[in-house]
């Protein structure tokens, strides 16, 4: 009777944009060939009928890949869909395995045959690779979304530079420089030297246009009578490159709005309730199941909290024993537990709302036991690891508390 090892020949792969490298063994960690081929659709059936030169008598290929979400993907889904068996290799278990190899060198064939001893001795223990197309879509719709909220900023800082040329007390009439008015404004007028013709009662109905009536005569006046004439040689070009600014800035803008669109149409295919817990919005909501991804990965929410980054990291060694912040994890996760964390312990607004009163009681009681605010704020993050890891497993609501307004302002 055949030991279940031996029915497969095993091929780690390592994963690059250009090429994948595959490594084949035996079920006695035996190396029997190494092959390259293109990261092209149209050359993975050549790979196949290549590879069965090196295809034991009696077993059958069971692949392992590092890299099923990136540059492996395609051809996962191709091995898969051509019937084969196909493992998730774990880059840590293959790192690891390396370094028991006492292998210093790290080439595409090393990782590769590591990624196949790693297969070939923890086969039972390796999750099936899935590549989850749902998690992939809206992974690639946060990534977009997250690129252009950073060309949004640079956008804004590059017109802020441009702009304090000319304008350098301009937060006295535009608070947000990004604000339909101010853009508004900055287009038409990029430097006060156009202003110099223009009029009371032009200006007014101007700014009342574009910002919705909420300006007056004397508003405009003021506007006048401060701003000053600062043209400079070869200004007309200078305004060329404010108006090309917020161009583009307003191009951002609007592909952010119809990827958060896209966000809002796709997001009930995961028959998600983390919206209904007050604070996490659309956007929020999706970014935090891109970057969980299936929670059945997850046994228990602290599994989650480690892979967050929130759970502390324990140093023993004899008698000592010592805990520290975790630095890993995924850091994309633990900054939306983060501003989370924030929003429901806070106090916010003019009227200084408390929109999570649970919260914001556990937040002050952890002050009030001696925590500094950092540590008072990663214990309500690891509360709502917790809450969230439920939510998602038992596909349950979240019940909000009441939430008031408090008479002054406080340090929460």
């Amino acid at each position: 009777m055949k030991h279940p090892k031996m029915r497969y020949t095993y091929v780690g792969i390592d994963s690059h944009k250009d090429t994948h490298t595959a490594v084949f063994l035996d079920c006695f960690f035996e190396r029997l060939g190494e092959m390259q081929f293109s990261n092209l659709p149209s050359c993975f059936d050549d790979f196949l009928l290549q590879a069965q030169a090196y295809l034991m008598d009696g077993t059958t290929f069971m692949f392992g890949l590092e890299d099923i979400s990136s540059y492996g993907r395609t051809l996962t889904v191709h091995l898969k869909n051509r019937g084969y068996e196909v493992k998730h290799v774990n880059a840590l278990l293959v790192a690891r395995e390396r370094k028991n190899q006492n292998i210093v060198q790290k080439t595409d064939s090393v990782d590769a045959e590591c990624a196949a001893r790693v297969l070939l001795s923890k086969f039972s223990e390796l999750p099936n690779a899935d590549t989850q197309d749902m998690y992939w879509v809206l992974r690639t719709l946060v990534a977009r979304r997250d690129a252009l909220v950073k060309q949004r900023g640079m956008a804004k800082n590059q017109l802020h530079g441009f702009v304090t040329q000319h304008y350098p007390d301009y937060r006295r009439f535009f608070i947000n420089i990004d604000s339909a008015t101010a853009l508004s404004f900055f287009t038409r007028y990029p430097s006060p030297g156009l202003l110099s013709r223009t009029t009371v009662e032009e200006l007014t109905a101007f700014l009342q246009h574009t910002g919705g009536g909420n300006y007056t005569p004397d508003f405009a006046q003021r506007m006048l009578d401060t701003l000053q004439d600062t043209t400079v040689q070869f200004q007309e070009v200078r305004d060329t490159v404010v108006q090309s600014t917020i161009r583009q800035l307003r191009y951002i803008v609007d592909e952010i709005e119809q990827l958060e669109q896209a966000m809002e149409t796709f997001l009930p295919k995961f028959n998600s309730t983390l919206t209904s817990m007050s604070g996490i919005d659309t956007v929020t909501a999706a970014r935090m199941l891109a970057y969980i991804g299936d929670i059945r990965k997850f046994s228990s929410s602290a599994k989650l909290a480690r892979y967050a980054g929130i759970a502390p990291v324990s140093y023993s060694s004899g008698k000592k024993d010592m805990q520290f912040a975790n630095e890993r994890g995924n850091r994309q996760l633990n900054s939306l537990f983060y501003n989370l964390a924030v929003r429901v312990s806070y106090a916010t607004g003019h009227n200084y709302k408390v929109t999570n009163s649970f919260f914001y009681g556990y937040y002050n009681r952890k002050i009030s036991e001696g925590k500094t605010k950092a540590q008072a704020l990663k214990c309500v993050q690891r509360r709502l690891v917790n809450i969230i890891w439920t939510m998602l497993t038992n596909n349950e609501e979240y019940v909000n508390p009441p939430t008031y307004g408090l008479p002054e302002a406080t340090d929460a």
